[in-house]
């Protein structure tokens, strides 16, 4: 049985619709992330400008304060750090493969330059040695 016209259209709007809203989804997430670990870098300055180094600190869980060792607490949000690095590391990845989806769904071409990732700690200083000489 043929479809209809009407239903191919809806499919298409349905499908182009349900990729902009998953992109939508995880380009909030990275905001809500990344503002959480804004939060975390100042809670690591405030306690890097602390007087009191090797005391104990308040921390915030939820609604209730604890105190803890101040390294112990430095531990910890540096470990938070790194795993809200990764991911929104692999929220972009996946931002990118939505996008391109999405333009493939709407008949666009990929875009071009997108897929490209920075140069990593050591390109870079081949490539400054190489310039210095």
């Amino acid at each position: 049985m043929a479809r209809k016209p009407e239903e191919e259209v809806v499919n298409y709007l349905t499908e182009v619709e349900e990729l902009a809203e998953s992109l939508l989804a995880d380009k909030q997430q990275i905001v809500d992330l990344d503002l959480k670990r804004n939060r975390n870098r100042e809670a690591l300055r405030a306690l890097h400008e602390s007087t009191e180094k090797s005391g104990n600190v308040m921390v915030c869980f939820g609604n209730m304060f604890i105190k803890f060792p101040n390294s112990r607490t430095k531990d910890m949000i540096q470990k938070d750090q790194r795993q809200l690095d990764e991911e929104i590391h692999k929220l972009y990845k996946q931002l990118k493969v939505k996008v391109n989806r999405l333009n493939e769904a709407q008949g666009k071409p990929e875009l071009k330059g997108f897929n490209l990732s920075p140069l990593t700690q050591e390109e870079m200083s081949v490539i400054e040695k190489t310039l210095k000489s």
